[in-house]
């Protein structure tokens, strides 16, 4: 991998994405992708964890009794617009606009705010008005646990995007930054990718069994 970025000639490196260009960013990157598919056996492990218990509610509220459709949609439609703005980031990042990516990555830190807010009021909401902790069942442990480390994900993800805004700031965008930034992208849109799977298996199929 040395070998082959000490080889490219000025052209090659011109045309190339700037968060490639070094060899500690071509290496911090394949790294990350890595750490990513670690953290897919994290969540995978979690789904099978909370499917396995999903049915074990000590006769404490169930699944259908808690969960209500039009506030798990606003989540995921913010989550999913948050994700398009990320993305929207990314193509500034390859114009080297720098205001336009600090704008799209200041958009989704705003709604990454906006869903880690209506997640937490929908936890309190369960354990204080539904009677329904998360010692209650198996099931609510499961899906506290599952949704509690997700939204702990997002969170991490708001206070890094927030760094690198800082850093896109005070450095403009160089190939130090722009690895960053990608990074963060990537990570923000797995996230995503999560949380398609975590309303299609835990709220749908909950809403229908």
């Amino acid at each position: 991998m040395a070998e082959s970025i000490l080889s490219l000639d000025s052209k090659d490196k011109k045309n190339m994405p700037l968060e490639y260009t070094t060899e500690e960013g071509d290496l911090r990157i394949v790294g990350f992708w890595i750490f990513l598919a670690a953290e897919l056996v994290l969540f995978g492990t979690l789904f099978a964890s909370y499917l396995v218990m999903q049915s074990h509610t000590a006769g404490g509220p169930t699944a259908r009794d808690l969960f209500k459709i039009n506030p798990v949609m606003a989540e995921t439609i913010i989550l999913l617009v948050s994700s398009f703005t990320c993305g929207l980031g990314t193509l500034e990042l390859r114009r080297h606009n720098t205001k336009g990516l600090i704008a799209w990555l200041v958009v989704t830190v705003i709604l990454g705010f906006a869903f880690i807010g209506l997640e937490a009021n929908e936890f309190y909401s369960y354990a204080v008005h539904e009677g329904a902790p998360i010692s209650r069942s198996a099931f609510l442990s499961g899906f506290f646990i599952l949704l509690g480390t997700h939204g702990a994900h997002v969170s991490l993800g708001i206070v890094w995007v927030t760094s690198i805004i800082i850093q896109l700031a005070q450095r403009g965008i160089t190939a130090v930054t722009a690895r960053k930034a990608f990074m963060v992208g990537l990570y923000w849109h797995f996230l995503d990718v999560v949380w398609i799977f975590i309303f299609t298996a835990v709220y749908l199929t909950g809403l229908v069994i």
